[in-house]
């Protein structure tokens, strides 16, 4: 029998997701192969993902948004593969950006269903260090100044959800932070020295609700795509968030779309950073150095 660890956060989409969790509960009503648990606090979701590992669960499920996929990757991605459960979605959260690059139903009920139905595609994942060593594995995107500058700003948005939060994060920011450090970038392709506003690294082609950052990017295709935009005035940056929602800012001088399988940056300043929207180095941060790479096929999802 398939042994099945449901991982919900009643804290998805600002709590909203409480409202389906009884539509949810309905679905394993009387299947014993489906255990429930709910997460009590940040970084929860990795505990819990990681002693399922030890216990020798065939499936994880992440019941929520990007932010709890994420822990839970980091729980799966502690131990060591031949232990490695299969990773499950069903998409409960504000942007829900993983499962929709990936090819998980949108509706609830169907990626619920799926958990047993489905097939395991291998996906790869990305991983970051930063200069004292602390290390962390993400998903979908790493963001590198503006970028997590929005997430940090949509932290504090109570009364907007999905896209339009994101959204007026963005806006915010581009008003209140338009810092472009100077950075040295060196991939296993090229490197780059010069000042950057943004720089996004890109497992799958979207973010944010919306967002088609690195719409050539592909969850197997073994390297990570990545968007970078130099420093540009207010005005610009306001002309190239249509384009960014769009997939078409790569027509843009100013924009510089590649792929690489290992990218290294220093700045000439401590830079924010965000991991699938959390956060990673936030506005008292001091992290200047980081070091990024994929791992291929490291992980199966259902879908």
């Amino acid at each position: 029998m398939t042994r099945v660890r449901l991982v919900f956060n009643p804290h998805a989409d600002r709590g909203r997701a409480w409202d389906i969790a009884s539509s949810l509960k309905a679905i394993i009503a009387g299947r014993s192969e489906f255990e429930w648990a709910s997460t009590e606090y940040p970084g929860h979701a990795t505990e819990i993902a990681r002693q399922a590992a030890l216990e020798g669960y065939d499936i994880v499920a992440a019941l929520g948004g990007d932010g709890t996929v994420h822990e839970i990757v980091n729980g799966l991605m502690g131990v060591p593969a031949e232990k490695r459960p299969r990773l499950a979605v069903v998409p409960i959260g504000s942007g829900n950006d993983f499962a929709h690059n990936v090819g998980v139903p949108s509706d609830h009920e169907q990626a619920m269903q799926r958990i047993l139905t489905g097939s395991p595609r291998p996906v790869d994942i990305g991983r970051v260090t930063d200069g004292t060593g602390r290390a962390e594995y993400w998903d979908n995107t790493l963001g590198i100044g503006f970028d997590a500058t929005v997430t940090i700003y949509s932290y504090q948005i109570t009364r907007l959800q999905g896209f339009a939060m994101y959204l007026w994060a963005v806006i915010q920011t581009i008003v209140r932070n338009h810092d472009a450090p100077r950075m040295t970038i060196r991939t296993d392709r090229e490197t780059l020295d010069e000042a950057v506003l943004m720089l996004t690294v890109c497992n799958g082609p979207r973010e944010g609700g919306g967002f088609r950052v690195a719409p050539a990017a592909r969850p197997d295709d073994g390297v990570l795509d990545y968007a970078m935009i130099g420093k540009v005035s207010r005005p610009m940056m306001f002309r190239l968030i249509p384009e960014v929602m769009n997939g078409t800012h790569g027509r843009f001088r100013q924009v510089r779309l590649g792929t690489c399988r290992r990218l290294d940056l220093t700045a000439e300043s401590p830079v924010t950073v965000h991991t699938d929207g959390e956060v990673f180095a936030g506005f008292t941060s001091k992290v200047s150095t980081l070091a990024i790479e994929v791992l291929p096929a490291a992980l199966h999802v259902i879908l």
